[in-house]
C-alpha cells in the first residue's frame, strides 16, 4: 500500500512524549480541575499514532503549566503505542497497531470479545471522555485539504463549532459505514443531549501550519467555554462556513479513481458534474455548489473516497444559532 503512496515531506518533529506518558489520572492523561466550577472539556490527541502535531500542542501545554480557571480540563494521549513507531521515512505506517481507533467506539465493538491495544486503550478510555461537556479531537490529513470541523449531525456540535471560528468550515455528517467514531458516541450525538464533540482536521500531517491551526482551535475552545485562558494570543476568527453531508461516495470497486486532482474544500458549482468513475459507474454532484470533503485519490474498495456536502441557506444557519 505505501509504494503507492507520494513521498510526504515530514515538516513536523516528533514531540517527545516520555515526560507525559505517566499521566496523573490514567496513563497518558492528565487531568485538571479548578476551584470554580465549570465545563469538564477534554482535548483528544493521538487517536492515530501518526497524526502527532495535537500530540504535540498538548505536550506544549502541559509544559507550560496550563490549567482550567474553571471547570475540569483533561489532555490525553490516546494512542501513544502506534505513536512510538512512528518512522520518518514510512510516515502512514504508524496510524494504529491493530485496527482504526476512530471506528471502534460503537458498544457491540467495545462491549465484544475482540482484542487488541486500539480497543482495549477505548475501553480503558471510554469512561473519562464520556464525562465530557466538551470534547475536541485533534486530527490531521494525509491529502491537501483545507482544515475544517465535523461535527456529526447533532447542531448543538455545529453551534459549538460555528463560534470557534477556527477553522471557520463546519461540516455535519453521519460518520462511517467502516465502524463508529469517539465524536458519534451516543452521549454526544443522540438528540436533547447537552454534550458536544466536534473533530477537527487541521490541515495535512506533519505540516507546521497544521499545528497552528489546531492550537487556535483549541484555544478558541477553551475560551468560549470559560475552562481556561491558553497561551496564545486570541485568533482571528473567520466567518463560519456551514455545511452538511448529502452523501457519501464508498468506492465499491478496486477501479474507483477521480477524473482529476480535487482539493479538499473544493467548491464544484454545477450539478452534474463528473467527479469519478467507480469500474462502469459515474460519480457526478448531486447538486449545484457542492463541497468537496476530504477526497482521497488513493482509495481502497469498501472505503470513503469522498463525502460531498452542501452550504446551509441562510435561514438554516440562523436556526443553528
Amino acid at each position: 500500500m505505501t509504494g503507492l503512496l507520494p513521498p510526504f515531506a515530514v515538516e513536523l518533529e516528533p514531540p517527545d512524549l516520555r515526560p507525559w506518558l505517566e499521566g496523573n489520572l490514567l496513563p497518558g492523561v492528565w487531568s485538571f480541575e479548578a476551584c470554580s466550577p465549570g465545563p469538564h472539556v477534554v482535548l483528544v490527541s493521538l487517536i492515530h499514532g501518526n497524526e502527532f502535531a495535537g500530540a504535540t500542542l498538548l505536550a506544549r501545554w502541559l509544559e507550560a503549566g496550563l490549567r482550567p480557571v474553571r471547570g475540569r480540563l483533561t489532555l490525553v494521549f490516546a494512542n501513544p503505542a502506534a505513536f512510538a513507531r512512528f518512522n520518518p521515512a514510512e510516515p502512514t505506517l504508524s496510524r494504529f497497531i491493530d485496527e482504526d481507533m476512530n471506528r471502534v467506539w460503537a458498544d457491540r465493538t467495545l462491549k465484544g470479545p475482540r482484542r487488541g491495544v486500539e480497543l482495549e486503550r477505548a475501553r480503558l478510555l471510554l469512561p473519562l471522555l464520556e464525562s465530557a461537556d466538551l470534547l475536541l479531537d485533534l486530527h490531521s490529513m494525509l491529502w491537501p485539504s483545507d482544515p475544517l470541523i465535523i461535527t456529526g449531525r447533532p447542531r448543538r456540535a455545529m453551534r459549538v463549532a460555528a463560534r470557534l471560528g477556527t477553522p471557520p468550515l463546519v461540516v455535519a455528517d453521519e460518520g462511517h459505514g467502516t465502524g463508529l467514531r469517539l465524536i458519534d458516541r451516543p452521549v454526544f450525538s443522540e438528540p436533547g443531549g447537552r454534550q458536544a464533540a466536534l473533530l477537527v482536521e487541521g490541515g495535512q500531517h506533519w505540516q507546521a501550519a497544521t499545528l497552528r491551526t489546531l492550537e487556535a482551535c483549541a484555544a478558541a475552545l477553551l475560551r468560549n467555554s470559560g475552562c481556561a485562558e491558553a497561551p496564545l494570543a486570541a485568533p482571528q476568527v473567520g466567518t463560519p462556513q456551514l455545511a452538511e453531508v448529502t452523501r457519501t461516495v464508498v468506492a465499491n470497486t478496486h477501479g474507483f479513481g477521480f477524473v482529476r486532482p480535487f482539493r479538499g474544500g473544493e467548491v464544484i458549482p454545477q450539478a452534474g458534474t463528473l467527479l469519478a468513475r467507480d469500474g462502469e459507474a459515474e460519480i457526478r454532484t448531486p447538486h449545484d455548489d457542492c463541497l468537496l470533503v476530504m477526497p482521497s485519490p488513493r482509495t481502497l474498495r469498501g472505503h470513503t473516497a469522498v463525502r460531498l456536502a452542501r452550504f446551509l441557506r441562510p435561514e438554516e444557519v440562523a436556526a443553528v444559532g
